[in-house]
Order: C-alpha cells, then sequence, then structure tokens
C-alpha cells in the first residue's frame, strides 16, 4: 500500500512538473517550433498579461510568429523597472530585434537606448513613444492606432446614436447631454486623445453637453465598476450617456448599471467603448451596450510580426508586406466604428 501511495505521489508531481512547463513555455515560440538555432530570436515584452485587450494581439503575434521567428514574450507586470531589466535579458540571450509594448510611455528613451548600444531594431506598438524619441533612433518603428482617430469616431458615433435616440435618452428634456467619462490610466496618450476628440466631435455637431463626472479607472472593469456604483448613487436619474475609454471599463460601468436597474428599456443609459473586444460585441448584440470601436488587435499582431521579421532578417521592414508606412516611422492600423447593425465587422475580425 505504500508503494502504491508513493507511485502516486510522484506521478502527481511529474504531472504538475509537466503543467508548469508548459505554462512556462506557453508564450515561447522559440520552444515550439523545434526550429532551434535556425530562426532569429526576438524578445518581446509586454506591458501585463492581464490586460484582456492585448490578450488578443499577443495571441495574433504567436500565431503570425510561428515558423518565422523564435518569439520569446515577457510579462512585464505593469512595472516599468521590470521591464528594462527584461530588455538587458533578452539582449544578452542573442536577440536580434525587440517588440517593445511599453509599460510607460516614457520609458522608450530607455529602451532606445539599450537597443542603440546592442546595434538592434525595436519595433513599440500599442502605446506611442514620442516623436523626437522615436526619430532619434533610425531602428526604432511604432505599429498601433491613431489615438485622435479612435476619440474622433467615438464622438461622431455618440452624435449619431443621441440625434436617433434624443427623445428617449434625453431624460429631463432639458436639449443637453448629460454624461459621464470613464478614462485610463492618468497622462496616457490613449486616454487623453480619446477623451478629448470624443468631446470635441459632440460639441462640432452643436450638441450641448453637461459632464457630470469623469474619472480614472485605470482601463480596469472593477475600478469602472467602482466609479460607476459612486456616481449611479450621486446622480441618479441625471446620467444620460457613459462614455469610456476602453470597453474593459465600459463593462465593469455596464455591471454597476445593470444591478441598479438602468438597462431596462423605461430607465436605459446609453454606454460606449472602444476596443470592440468579443465580450463588448456580445453586449451590443444584447442591447445593452450601444457601440464601440474596433481597435483591430488581429491586424496589429501581423503587422507587427512582418516588421520584426524582417528587421530581425536584416531586411527592410516592409520588405513582401502590404502595410503602409508614414514618416517613415509609423505603421497605422484603422479603427472602424460599430454598432448592432454592422457587428458582423467585428465578430470577423476576431477570428
Amino acid at each position: 500500500m505504500n508503494n502504491m501511495k508513493k507511485i502516486i505521489i510522484v506521478l502527481a508531481m511529474a504531472f504538475i512538473i509537466v503543467a508548469i512547463f508548459k505554462v512556462c513555455v506557453s508564450r515561447d515560440t522559440y520552444s515550439k517550433t523545434g526550429y532551434k538555432g535556425k530562426l532569429p530570436k526576438v524578445g518581446a515584452a509586454i506591458y501585463k498579461y492581464d490586460d484582456e485587450f492585448m490578450s488578443y494581439i499577443c495571441n495574433s503575434m504567436e500565431n503570425d510568429a510561428y515558423g518565422r521567428i523564435a518569439l520569446n514574450m515577457n510579462d512585464s507586470q505593469n512595472d516599468q523597472n521590470i521591464q528594462l531589466q527584461q530588455v538587458d535579458e533578452m539582449i544578452l540571450k542573442g536577440s536580434r530585434a525587440l517588440v517593445i509594448n511599453l509599460v510607460q510611455p516614457k520609458a522608450a528613451k530607455a529602451v532606445i537606448n539599450k537597443a542603440r548600444v546592442a546595434n538592434l531594431p525595436v519595433i513599440f506598438f500599442n502605446k506611442e513613444p514620442d516623436a523626437s524619441v522615436l526619430n532619434s533612433y533610425d531602428k526604432a518603428w511604432f505599429v498601433g492606432t491613431d489615438s485622435k482617430e479612435s476619440g474622433i469616431l467615438q464622438g461622431k458615433m455618440i452624435v449619431d446614436l443621441w440625434n436617433e435616440n434624443k427623445s428617449k435618452w434625453d431624460k429631463n428634456q432639458d436639449g443637453k447631454l448629460s454624461y459621464v467619462l470613464l478614462k485610463g490610466e492618468p497622462g496616457h496618450p490613449d486616454a487623453e486623445a480619446r477623451s478629448k476628440y470624443a468631446l470635441d466631435e459632440i460639441k462640432k455637431a452643436g450638441i450641448s453637453v453637461e459632464e457630470l463626472a469623469q474619472a480614472t479607472a485605470m482601463w480596469d472593469d472593477a475600478k469602472a465598476k467602482e466609479k460607476m456604483d459612486g456616481w449611479i448613487s450621486k446622480f441618479n436619474d441625471r446620467i444620460e450617456f457613459v462614455i469610456s475609454n476602453n470597453d474593459v471599463m465600459a463593462l465593469g460601468a455596464l455591471d454597476s448599471l445593470e444591478k441598479a436597474g438602468y438597462l431596462s428599456e423605461k430607465k436605459f443609459i446609453p454606454v460606449v467603448g472602444i476596443d470592440a473586444i468579443p465580450n463588448a460585441i456580445k453586449k451590443i448584440k444584447e442591447g445593452t451596450m450601444v457601440g464601440t470601436i474596433l481597435n483591430d488587435a488581429s491586424s496589429q499582431g501581423r503587422a507587427i510580426i512582418d516588421l520584426v521579421t524582417n528587421a530581425a532578417n536584416g531586411k527592410n521592414i516592409l520588405n513582401s508586406t502590404s502595410w503602409k508606412i508614414t514618416n517613415n516611422k509609423y505603421v497605422r492600423i484603422p479603427y472602424v466604428t460599430i454598432i448592432k447593425d454592422n457587428i458582423d465587422v467585428a465578430e470577423q475580425a476576431y477570428k
């Protein structure tokens, strides 16, 4: 009996070790491919793995990297010091190019200094470095979107939706759109641009607005729910629109509104976000969320891998690709407005 128990314990420990090993290499296509020594090594650092939108970009990158480069991705755990250490380690391990999703955009200069010393190309993505920093190194590029465009499209979408539903959504019939705004992290280029340009478009359309409140929720659903709970308690029926810098925060706000009974037809409060993640698409189909802006994670992942594969092989970054570059530095992926009428566009992007 004792021997049987020992065998069971040994087998259980072996299973756990194998499971851990699989987790450790799950973001390392160098280990997956079996092309050891033949594919160029590329080191990537992601600001944090548990960001839902970033997970879709990471999946796209892994799929497109397979058999082309030995991609090793690292979780920077939302800590810039950890990320800079990871950059050093990736360089020491023989990476021939770097892919960096910055924790803090201001850290781009430090990353470039490290890449320059090692004479390595570096592709930044999602969080855009300052133009002067990007232009300071001839082997640095950015793949991502134009934050201004997402704000403009969100603003135009709000204008159209408000004009179509004003009789129902203008609760006190004062002609004003009374809103609350959920912002991403303070100083983040996307958060600032999305907020500014969305509101600018609404005002340009001649719609009077009243800001009841705005707050930072750090792109997080739980923080957004907490903010929304407080606003419902404070403003009650005065809230006529919830504008969110991303879908994750929008979903947190929806959770709060649903629990407070504000998603029924008579008390409905419209919510819009940005990214068009699958959970938001589902809510739009259900009619509990009214719109979002597609931030095409799949295309961004493909563009990143296409460019870094060329860079790691010493080729022009656009070699044999269809991507367009502006100012010799930027590959921009366009946003798309998503409402219930064209929800299939967003669904197709995540297939």
